[in-house]
């Protein structure tokens, strides 16, 4: 019975000096293991045996007062370290589990045991055991990850942050706050029908900022959930902001321009339109608005009668696309005559990037005022070549406007005579080479280089055969001047009957 009793004492005796052996002793330090508790719990240490606590280190109770079991320490410890197994068994079945923290700046791990049917978790510093980190420190897919610029985080199937980078926990706490949860994601979840590889734009608010963060999210299956991957694009984002405002910017001044304009990208599809377009070519909305191929377009305009029919519509065509093809000098300018009477100009400018720009302008009012003018003086020079005395119209600033038949046969001008752009010195040294010397042509230049003191007055010149003309001057409105030449033709027919008779 004796000996019953000093085995006994020996058996507790020994179980004292292991349990006292599994649970580190107090350390000096006061600083934070990163979780909710101000206290230090470093080397902090619990037993289990199944999911019964039945020891611990004595660091461990300032931090873990109401730790009973083994789903207490789990649900104090989820928060730091997601990855920590739920139940005992998987350390049982696994031997050895080095659970990281969900942070991967914070250089703390927990330890968890599997010694002779005891379940020995310790919290631990990595700082503290330079094995650990140098191992961590030599790891370079660790390092890829942990150093990455771009945020990377891996979700479960529950759609929890199981592990994050450096770049994604510098993202959280500025979204948020320091002391956040980092287990909740901060991105949308994706769903089930986002494919995976395949980026997806997201936003996420910021809780001290009302401008949204915009990131390119990519998603890689793993076996534990997915892995994710997100890149910063708000530079993009806001170029695209810029370039809309100036594409509306532009639409609307567009809009206001009574010429139509068709601009096509590089892809030789109908980018941009205004209405001015719509009206002038009668093209359906919905068709611009489908974003027609330029073939398309010119075909649709020739089908409607909106454009002129070429005698070789296939030349054409491809005399369109050498226009394209040559954008750094290459431009296209004709001005269309519609069946329906209205006439177009059509201008074609390459742009940048490939794009180009076509213009189209109703002229229809100016070709029509130009054929009236032109008409017009067609026939007001009829008019004047059925007028018997010569005539000559000097424009303001002194050049030969007008001459009539009678004056080309006076002074043996040509018929162009009366469009060239001579100065009244020209003219009136051609005019001294037919008759004698006179102080009136002189007095004629003056008169139509005046612009004050001008009357009607004449005078008569000789011509070097002895004909006498009546010349007189008369002012005209805007500042041209009239000149007109009467000839005695008496003395005229008998001069010629002379020289035909000799």
């Amino acid at each position: 019975m004796v000996d019953w009793i000093i085995l006994a004492i020996i058996g507790l005796v020994s179980a004292s000096l292991a349990v006292q052996w599994l649970l580190p002793r107090r350390r000096e330090r006061g600083d934070n293991f990163g979780l909710s508790s101000p206290a230090s719990l470093f080397d902090a240490a619990f037993l289990f045996d199944g999911d019964r606590l039945i020891s611990y280190s004595d660091i461990a109770l300032e931090g873990f007062e109401q730790v009973r079991d083994w789903a207490d320490l789990c649900r104090l410890l989820h928060r730091d370290f997601p990855t920590f197994p739920e139940t005992p068994d998987q350390v049982r079945r696994e031997g050895n589990l080095v659970i990281p923290a969900i942070d991967c700046t914070v250089e703390r791990d927990v330890l968890c045991e599997w010694i002779d049917g005891i379940v020995r978790v310790q919290l631990r510093d990595r700082t503290d055991c330079p094995s650990i980190t140098q191992i961590a420190s030599n790891d370079p897919n660790r390092l890829a990850m942990e150093k990455a610029p771009y945020p990377v985080w891996l979700l479960d199937h529950q759609g929890d942050v199981r592990w994050c980078n450096a770049a994604y926990v510098s993202l959280v706490r500025k979204v948020r706050d320091q002391d956040t949860d980092l287990t909740a994601p901060l991105f949308p979840v994706p769903d089930a029908d986002q494919r995976l590889s395949a980026k997806a734009r997201v936003s996420i608010s910021s809780e001290f900022s009302e401008n949204k963060l915009w990131f390119d999210l990519t998603l890689v299956d793993h076996p534990e959930g997915h892995l994710s991957y997100a890149v910063d694009i708000n530079a993009i984002v806001e170029a695209e902001v810029a370039q809309r405002k100036f594409v509306q910017t532009m639409t609307k001044t567009f809009a206001q321009l009574p010429i139509g304009l068709a601009i096509f990208d590089r892809n030789r599809q109908l980018a941009l339109f205004n209405p001015a377009l719509i009206d002038l070519t009668t093209l359906p909305p919905d068709f611009l608005s489908c974003r027609p191929s330029l073939s398309s377009f010119f075909d649709r305009l020739r089908d409607q009668h909106m454009m002129p029919e070429p005698k070789n519509y296939r030349s054409w065509r491809s005399q369109m696309n050498d226009l394209l093809e040559a954008a750094e000098d290459g431009n296209y300018q004709e001005t269309w005559s519609l069946p329906s009477g209205s006439v177009y100009s059509v201008s074609g400018r390459p742009h940048p990037d490939g794009a180009v720009a076509f213009l189209f302008e109703d002229i229809t009012a100016e070709i029509t005022l130009t054929r009236r003018f032109r008409s017009e003086m067609d026939l007001m020079q009829s008019i004047l070549d059925k007028l018997a005395d010569a005539i000559a119209v000097f424009s303001d600033d002194g050049t030969l406007a007008f001459t009539n038949f009678a004056y080309q046969q006076l002074w043996g001008d040509t018929g162009d005579a009366g469009f060239d752009a001579d100065s009244v010195l020209e003219v009136t040294k051609s005019w001294q080479e037919h008759c004698t010397a006179t102080p009136i042509l002189g007095e004629i230049r003056d008169f139509v280089e005046a612009r004050e003191n001008r009357a009607e007055w004449s005078g008569v010149i000789y011509l070097r055969n002895g004909i006498q003309v009546l010349c007189t001057v008369s002012p005209m409105q805007n500042g041209a001047t009239i000149v007109r030449f009467s000839v005695d033709r008496d003395a005229l027919m008998r001069q010629e009957a002379q020289q035909i008779s000799a």
